[in-house]
């Protein structure tokens, strides 16, 4: 996946809290409130594999299915981060940027995403209401709670801000043996994006907090949300920034390969029995087997639309 070396990003659509000050607490002492509040790329697997293979153990079930949120933290407004947000401006300003530094092509990745929703929902007479997404170190105080870097990546609806350390990418490529590369870093976050989509369609307010199971609500939430990312994949080089510039110059069978990749190896299946060493329980299941985010995922890469991504409809088989 390359970048338009001479496109211009917008930094202000990313928030920099690392080092500012604007965190909470690290380990599992956060309560995220993933099942009920927050909507997480792994959520409650990735806590569960890490108690099981190396991570602390005697974690609170409550953290992971609701339990209350921890606070409503504001973005900080300490000297330090914004000291942040002017060296991430000042480090991410064209697309050539974005090919050298790992922020950068996070950001240039959050413009393209955001834009392509923006003509998508204009396409269908709608507002789509942009989302920050901010970059932490560690842990962090959300609107759904305190959440630590173990959470993997995530969502609030309600503070509508999306939430990642970026050490993930190195997590997913040493702990699950994903591929990596640039365009599976960017399903991640626009996986994430897909999850602010549904807030502000209302969908994800379909799902009863906590469900589980092959074909449960949560499944098919995060189901979708694999292929609003594919939608936004098919649509990425012909998505322009604010000067008419496209972000992205190109996406190559090798970038849907290792895509694909990563989403097979987020899948509740695969967790469970190659990271965790368990007896595959679909009962359990919240996000969706490896075939089953493939599938979704490739839904959305091959139609290019979003409409071809109703998980939720009577009959549905999600694979």
């Amino acid at each position: 996946m390359d970048f338009n070396s001479d496109a211009e990003l917008d930094t202000s659509q990313v928030e920099d809290l690392r080092g500012s000050g604007g965190g909470g607490g690290g380990g599992f002492g956060g309560r995220v409130a993933l099942g009920g509040g927050g909507v997480s790329l792994v959520g409650l697997l990735l806590y569960f594999v890490l108690s099981q293979v190396g991570g602390a153990a005697g974690i609170d079930p409550s953290i992971l299915t609701g339990g209350a949120p921890g606070g409503t933290a504001s973005r900080s407004q300490s000297q330090s981060g914004q000291v942040s947000d002017e060296a991430l401006r000042q480090r991410c300003q064209r697309g050539r940027d974005a090919a050298a530094n790992r922020d950068c092509e996070a950001v240039a990745v959050i413009n393209s995403i955001q834009a392509y929703w923006t003509r998508e929902f204009a396409s269908e007479g709608r507002r789509y209401q942009p989302a920050n997404t901010r970059f932490f170190s560690g842990g962090v105080n959300t609107g759904c709670g305190a959440a630590s870097s173990d959470t993997g990546p995530f969502y609030c609806p309600a503070d509508h801000l999306i939430y990642i350390d970026l050490t993930f990418f190195q997590e997913l490529e040493q702990r699950f043996g994903a591929k990596g590369g640039p365009f599976a870093r960017a399903y991640v976050l626009a996986h994430e994006y897909g999850h602010h989509v549904q807030n502000l369609l209302g969908t994800n307010r379909q799902v009863r907090s906590g469900a589980t199971g092959a074909t449960s609500g949560s499944v098919r939430l995060e189901l979708q949300a694999d292929c609003y990312a594919g939608v936004w994949a098919n649509h990425a080089t012909q998505t322009t920034s604010a000067s008419g510039k496209p972000l992205i110059q190109n996406v190559t069978s090798t970038d849907i390969a290792a895509g694909v990749d990563t989403a097979e190896r987020i899948g509740d299946d695969f967790i469970q029995s190659e990271l965790a060493g368990q007896r595959v329980d679909q009962s359990k299941f919240t996000h969706g087997s490896s075939a089953q985010r493939e599938k979704w995922l490739l839904a959305g890469i091959r139609s290019g639309d979003p409409g071809q991504c109703d998980t939720f409809a009577k009959g549905t088989d999600l694979g």
